[in-house]
């Protein structure tokens, strides 16, 4: 029996400023757990203050080989922290790393510096202004997303990034550099897509987790110029309840 059932739901940016946070993250590496109660702090105290901060943690591949295959981790996301590398001139990749608005990276367990990025991130009037529809529809066993997105102002060169987020997810590690330890995380990234922004109307299409709990997942777009990698809009959506 197919399901067709689908729900919406839309949200809009102010043109106030805004942060999005990125992490680059493992379950494999033991420096990582100090670093995700960070992440997951700022998500806490975004919410209670009503602050449009957005927290995504991506989880990398490159620690699997030492014994813990991270659930969460995806090669794609490693190469879009390979990707910063390239544009910071790093030329290395390590975890946990944090980025804010796509241009200040730091150690992701370092509160003083994410707090100083976010303030400033915060104090930014944001250049371009987002809005989005979210609609979910089931059948034949996948769970897809239709996710059309507003930009106003884009850039003359820009991606939009759409990341699916799931909080308090919960595991025991057997193996590896954090074994014998159950992690709990949030802001976990479970689908994530970009493409280049054409006009100022668009459409992408992700397809989430059987397993994900849309009761603590939200939709976050941003919008990033393909030149300095900066963040120049962003959204956030709660899916229809």
């Amino acid at each position: 029996m197919t399901d067709t059932s689908s729900s919406r739901s839309t949200t809009d940016q102010a043109e106030g400023g805004f942060a999005v946070v990125e992490m680059f993250t493992s379950q494999g590496c033991n420096s990582c757990p100090p670093a995700e109660e960070v992440l997951s702090e700022i998500e806490q105290s975004a919410r209670k203050r009503g602050r449009p901060v957005y927290t995504l943690g991506f989880h990398v591949d490159y620690w699997d080989h030492l014994g813990w295959p991270d659930p969460y981790a995806d090669g794609a996301y490693t190469r879009r922290q390979e990707d910063y590398a390239r544009a910071f001139g790093s030329g290395g990749l390590y975890t946990p790393q944090m980025i804010v608005n796509g241009t200040t990276d730091f150690v992701g367990s370092d509160r003083r510096q994410a707090s100083e990025a976010i303030e400033s991130a915060l104090a930014t009037a944001a250049i371009t202004p987002l809005s989005l529809s979210v609609v979910e529809a089931g059948g034949d066993g996948a769970r897809r997303l239709t996710v059309d997105y507003r930009v106003d102002r884009p850039p003359a060169l820009g991606t939009m990034n759409v990341a699916v987020v799931e909080d308090g997810l919960e595991n025991d590690v057997p193996r590896g550099e954090n074994a014998g330890r159950r992690l709990r995380q949030d802001a976990v990234v479970r689908a994530f897509t970009s493409e280049r922004v054409d006009g100022d109307l668009g459409q992408v299409e992700l397809t989430v987790p059987a397993d994900l709990d849309h009761r603590r997942a939200m939709v976050i777009g941003y919008v990033q110029n393909d030149g300095h990698r900066a963040v120049v809009g962003a959204a956030v959506s709660t899916f229809a309840r």
